[in-house]
């Protein structure tokens, strides 16, 4: 049981770091190699970006639970 929820946290640690490098800061991120600060001038937040910032919160909620779990069995 401890080594499962040792390999979902490490998982979600490595796709927290990637989720938050792929966010555009208030000039250039990494998601402008990827497309996207394109399609930004419409609407001011893409799709794209709207969908990113729900799976860092989602991999963020995991992160704190599967921490929690962790301390409460050692």
């Amino acid at each position: 049981m401890i080594k499962a929820v040792i390999v979902i946290h490490v998982i979600v640690c490595i796709g927290l770091i990637f989720a938050v490098l792929l966010h555009s800061g208030k000039g250039a991120g990494l998601s402008n190699a990827f497309g996207g600060a394109m399609a930004s001038g419409f609407s001011g937040t893409t799709i794209i970006e709207r969908n990113l910032n729900r799976i860092t919160i989602v991999l963020a909620i995991i992160f704190a639970i599967t921490s929690v779990v962790l301390y409460l069995f050692y």
